[in-house]
């Protein structure tokens, strides 16, 4: 592990440790689970985990409402547990980062409680008076809906909230607040951890003068948060000097790195160069932009658009914990199974772009979205807005490990979120022995990838392809690859002499995929085509 640049072009597991292994039977995963599983992970050939948080918390949104930055909560196990973790994980050559929630903590927090009396950290949180009338100070809106503001009758003023009313904004404008994070950063790095995931990077400044947000101009929907222009509650220039300061504490420790979560307000892509061209701010970061996006032609070209834009350095992530699953959301057949061959398809173009990436638990077994009811919710942003929005649950259902077993494997007791029949005929045991399976596909792949440096860490150059093919040139030093991607459900025939002399077939099958790669005195390599 002496490469300190290995995070250029490298793949990140994420794992959500609730529904990622049981090994107490209590229902929800925890870090002994985790490190049991581990083998799995490293099997795939990727090179570094990302923990979804695993501190204390009361739960109201899953993790994402810290109580306590520097203990592990006893849900998911001890210190000694997570010690094991990265030693297991070191060992079988994974890195480790860890979900930092910087932007906000619980209202349980000991710095909300004390900064709720004033005193010392009376401005460690976002205060304001209520307007004459006794309404909230301006008219920023919270992402789960409702103002951004919550009266609070102890402090006899309002605190802001970007999310839930239990999330209160940490007032990141005060050093001391950045000093006392980065403390909490320090204290894991010391333990072992290679970095971290920084959540909701955009959400760090706000306007110190509280200026009421514009209205914007797009359709209304259910969501009430974009109805407005977010100028002044998020996207400060303040945010800046936080991220140096990430920045400076991790190259203390040689190899550790940050990936910032980006938003998908407008400009996302340009902000992930902003935040990643230089050594000064975040080494990698990826953004909810293209996971907002419907199927479509013109969405993955505009993918291949930024992936081939050379400034910074983007990591591609096209399912997680908060939005449904890729081979769900970009079903190009809705009302019908997804083809499998697009899961395929899915994998090797999100392999083959410029960048790192990102893979969520469940990807390389080919999980769809699950179909929850009403009354097995969880998310508070679920079931605030069921039915026209049935929250991130579905993408948090448990891994399938054995088909045959109760709850797929998960655990023997009663699971957090039902495990579903269809997730259960997905269970690793049965792909593993299907080989193949995606989960076979994925291994290949991956193993595929590293042997092509043009791949990792090469430049990349769009071919610009009619819909419904896609295509672009991966570059470094004297390895060049050809990447065609056929995005439809019919087979479609290559002509044109871009293609002569590459190695490439004639055609490409539905959601068919084809690669040449030439080196100095190299023959075309086929070893990859899926068809």
């Amino acid at each position: 592990m002496q490469d300190h640049a290995w995070w250029r072009g490298a793949t990140i597991y994420q794992i959500y440790p609730r529904s990622f292994a049981d090994s107490n039977d209590d229902g929800i995963g925890d870090l002994p689970g985790v490190t049991a599983r581990l083998q799995h992970v490293a099997d795939l050939g990727v090179d570094a985990i990302w923990l979804s948080p695993i501190f204390p918390s009361p739960q109201r949104d899953f993790g994402y409402d810290v109580s306590d930055h520097t203990a592990i909560d006893p849900l998911f196990g001890t210190l000694a547990d997570f010690d094991a973790l990265v030693e297991r994980a070191h060992s079988l050559g994974l890195r480790v980062l860890l979900d930092q929630v910087w932007s906000h903590t619980s209202t349980q927090h000991a710095w909300f409680r004390a900064s709720r009396s004033g005193g010392a950290m009376a401005d460690w949180y976002v205060w304001a008076d209520a307007q004459p009338d006794g309404t909230p100070p301006n008219n920023w809106l919270s992402v789960f809906g409702g103002s951004a503001w919550t009266w609070e009758p102890r402090r006899r003023q309002f605190y802001l909230h970007h999310f839930l009313a239990d999330q209160p904004q940490l007032n990141l404008h005060n050093p001391a607040v950045q000093d006392a994070l980065l403390d909490t950063g320090r204290f894991w790095l010391d333990r072992g951890a290679d970095g971290f995931r920084l959540d909701a990077v955009d959400f760090f400044a706000h306007d110190p003068a509280l200026t009421c947000n514009p209205t914007s101009p797009s359709t209304p929907g259910a969501k009430l948060f974009n109805r407005q222009i977010h100028e002044f509650d998020m996207l400060q220039p303040a945010r800046f000097d936080f991220l140096r300061r990430i920045r400076a504490l991790t190259d203390q420790y040689p190899g550790a790195v940050t990936l910032g979560e980006v938003s998908s307000q407008d400009g996302a892509f340009d902000r992930c160069r902003e935040y990643t061209v230089t050594n000064e701010l975040l080494h990698m970061a990826y953004t909810l932009k293209p996971l907002r996006e419907p199927f479509s032609h013109a969405t993955m070209q505009s993918v291949v658009d930024e992936a081939a834009n050379s400034a910074g350095w983007l990591c591609w992530s096209f399912s997680n914990h908060d939005v449904v699953r890729a081979i769900s959301r970009w079903n190009p057949t809705p009302g019908q199974s997804p083809d499998p061959r697009f899961a395929r398809l899915l994998m090797a173009f999100q392999l083959c772009l410029r960048g790192s990436v990102c893979l969520y638990q469940g990807e390389e077994l080919g999980l769809e979205e699950s179909e929850l009811e009403e009354a097995d919710l969880r998310d508070p942003f679920g079931i605030a807005y069921w039915p026209e929005f049935r929250g991130r649950d579905g993408s948090r259902t448990p891994m399938p490990w054995v088909a045959e077993q109760a709850h797929g494997g998960f655990s023997r007791t009663l699971p957090w979120l039902p495990v579903s029949a269809a997730h259960r005929a997905q269970a690793v045991d049965v792909l593993a022995a299907d080989v193949g399976s995606l989960l076979h596909d994925w291994q290949r792949f991956l193993r595929h990838r590293a042997r092509h440096p043009a791949l990792v860490r090469g430049e990349m150059r769009n071919l610009r392809l009619p819909d419904p093919l896609l295509g672009f040139v991966r570059e470094h030093a004297d390895e060049r690859i050809v990447c065609l991607f056929n995005f439809s459900a019919e087979t479609i025939m290559l002509h044109g002499a871009r293609f002569l002399g590459t190695g490439l077939p004639d055609s490409l099958p539905p959601y068919g995929t084809a690669f040449a790669a030439r080196t100095m005195g190299m023959t075309p390599d086929m070893s990859y085509a899926a068809d």
